[in-house]
């Protein structure tokens, strides 16, 4: 078979990639674009996420398709809602003061994690897809003047994977005009812009970071829902995500929700094709690189603002 096929496939299995990154990069960037939060611990309710898919989709029973619905509710609903607690319990606490905040999410980190362990414990488990319809995927070449198009043999993926493509897509758009066109996007907004000012205002300022805290974690939990019928849950697997989503919020721009969605296709695509052809160690060096030659030469992101 000849290397473009290849490619191709390697470029779908990046779409999985990139569509579950932006989602996990969105909610880290969501919650420091308005909060100013480096939420440390934002990997670890991924895991959470995956987690509490697991566990749903085992108490539910019956088909697969039953239990992974229930999972994509109520995982990210219950994530979201331990994360609002820790926004309360915690980070009010402490004023949601930058350096505080990191060591607070730390320990929230290793809070998650060693509670998963003791309940959970330390095996990874899968959750069955819904639904996974091998389907062969066409190439076409050129050839005497004309398209051609034929099924190279093993050129295939799965109806699921192509779903959490499309899945992803739409709950990025939402998210877009939530932001843009809602009451609760335009406080963000404006909390976002100028704290100070939005207090002055009558914005419940606290309340609306409580909310942002929660959808951002909510956000990352229904990336893992989508994502471990392909991989497997784990108590250590928030590691990959945190890593891959503060290098995706760190290329886009911090807090540019645009720059955040380009940066995961970027980063996403790539790790997938660099992953088949050479190794997923070498994808993780490159991605680093392009992290320093951003912070080098654009230290704002390539879509962020510079401050003045």
């Amino acid at each position: 078979m000849e290397i473009g096929p290849y490619i191709l496939l390697a470029s779908l299995e990046g779409a999985v990639t990139a569509a579950v990154l932006a989602l996990t990069a969105v909610g880290l960037s969501l919650v420091f674009g308005v909060m100013r939060v480096v939420n440390v611990a934002h990997g670890e309710f991924f895991m959470l996420g995956a987690v509490l898919a697991w566990w749903v989709a085992q108490s539910v029973g019956g088909h697969p398709a039953v239990g992974f619905a229930a999972a994509l509710v109520i995982a990210p609903l219950l994530v979201a809602a331990i994360a609002v607690v820790a926004d309360m319990t915690v980070l009010k606490r402490i004023e949601y003061d930058p350096e505080r905040t990191i060591v607070a999410t730390i320990g929230i980190l290793y809070i998650i994690q060693q509670v998963t362990l003791m309940t959970y414990g330390p095996d990874a488990r899968p959750v069955e897809p819904p639904f996974n319809t091998r389907l062969a995927i066409p190439w076409f070449e050129f050839v005497d003047g004309k398209f051609q198009m034929y099924w190279p043999w093993g050129l295939s993926t799965t109806s699921y994977k192509l779903s959490v493509i499309a899945a992803a897509g739409v709950v990025l758009v939402g998210v877009w005009l939530m932001m843009a066109r809602t009451k609760i996007g335009l406080l963000m907004r404006a909390t976002q812009l100028d704290r100070e000012t939005a207090l002055a205002f009558g914005i419940p300022v606290e309340r609306i970071y409580a909310i942002v805290f929660g959808m951002g974690a909510g956000l990352a939990a229904l990336a893992a829902v989508l994502i471990v019928p392909i991989q497997q849950a784990h108590y250590l697997m928030g590691g990959d995500p945190l890593l891959l989503s503060f290098i995706v919020v760190i290329i886009g721009g911090l807090g540019s929700l645009p720059g955040t969605v380009l940066a995961a296709i970027l980063i996403g695509l790539s790790d997938g094709i660099i992953s088949v052809f050479f190794s997923p160690t070498l994808a993780k060096i490159l991605a680093t690189l392009l992290v320093a030659l951003v912070l080098v030469f654009r230290p704002q992101g390539l879509f962020g603002v510079k401050t003045r």
